[in-house]
């Protein structure tokens, strides 16, 4: 059996992996949130399994912030974690999560992560998870879609940790796979495949140029200019922080502008990420948000 699992694992196929996911722990969460007028409400609820959402909080007055639950602590192999949010016209959100995701060891069994996030037009989402950490021998896969309608907001990251550097341990074997995809006014403008086998040294050494961290930030566009600003932003990050710590680049993909960064830990990565984030807003209301105080604790 362990023979057919690892053989899995190096080349699995949809078919294979909905095989390991049958009996593990299936999460399911359904999100909606509306604009009520005075402030943005979780409309509609729906969950099964280990996965929840805390009672909304308003720190900003109108803008509703959820966190995301996972009571299990970590996702094992077979487990599924199925996320869909939506948000409509006018509401304003941001989900976070209180800590990181931990991928644990498999003996080559997949588990999975789907993410369907969907902002209506007018509408703003900012979707601000913890990083993933992929214990060694990890297997996931990890798909996340994103449709945004013409004149939707969105700040959106995904942080990844390829073994546990504070342990010295390396992600030395396992399998991740995976894609984003981000659609705006229904075309597709970009769809990023994730591929890493543990171990794989030329990845490591010159794709990740031997960083255990990496995070891709997506964000809508905001008027002429933006993508400058966010340019001259991310040059003072880096000369702040060094390259040995942190090395990050922007790109602008037809009204999407898309950060990238390679670090040692994720700290380095959520303070650049976290400040792209709040000059994205200040450009669009005026004032910069403060970061969650779930992060703090």
């Amino acid at each position: 059996m362990t023979a057919y699992f690892s053989a899995v694992a190096a080349h699995p196929t949809a078919s294979q992996i909905d095989l390991h996911t049958r009996k593990g722990w299936q999460a399911e969460l359904s999100l909606s949130y509306r604009d009520r007028g005075d402030k943005t409400v979780l409309k509609h609820r729906e969950q099964k399994g280990p996965l929840t959402v805390q009672q909304a909080l308003y720190p900003e007055g109108e803008v509703c912030h959820s966190y995301l639950l996972h009571p299990p602590g970590g996702v094992a192999g077979g487990d599924t974690l199925d996320i869909r949010v939506d948000v409509a016209t006018g509401a304003k959100v941001l989900v976070t999560t209180p800590g990181a995701t931990k991928f644990y060891r498999s003996e080559g069994r997949f588990a999975r992560q789907l993410q369907h996030l969907s902002v209506a037009q007018g509408g703003r989402l900012e979707w601000l998870p913890q990083e993933n950490i992929f214990f060694p021998d990890a297997h996931a896969q990890l798909n996340t879609v994103v449709h945004l309608a013409k004149g939707a907001q969105f700040v959106g990251w995904e942080l990844h940790c390829f073994g546990r550097p504070a342990l010295n341990e390396c992600f030395g074997s396992g399998k991740l796979i995976g894609k984003t995809e981000v659609y705006i006014d229904g075309r597709r403008v970009i769809c990023e495949g994730l591929n890493f086998s543990g171990g794989d040294k030329l990845l490591i050494n010159i794709g990740m140029q031997g960083f255990p961290m990496m995070g891709t930030l997506y964000l809508s566009e905001i008027g002429q200019g933006f993508y400058q600003l966010v340019q001259g932003l991310l040059s003072d990050i880096q000369s702040e922080l060094g390259g040995d710590k942190l090395l990050v680049a922007a790109t602008q993909v037809e009204g999407l502008i898309i950060v990238r960064a390679l670090g040692h830990w994720s700290e380095d990565i959520l303070h650049c990420f976290t400040r792209v984030w709040q000059q994205a807003r200040s450009q669009t209301t005026g004032r910069a948000p403060s970061p969650p105080r779930i992060w703090a604790t």
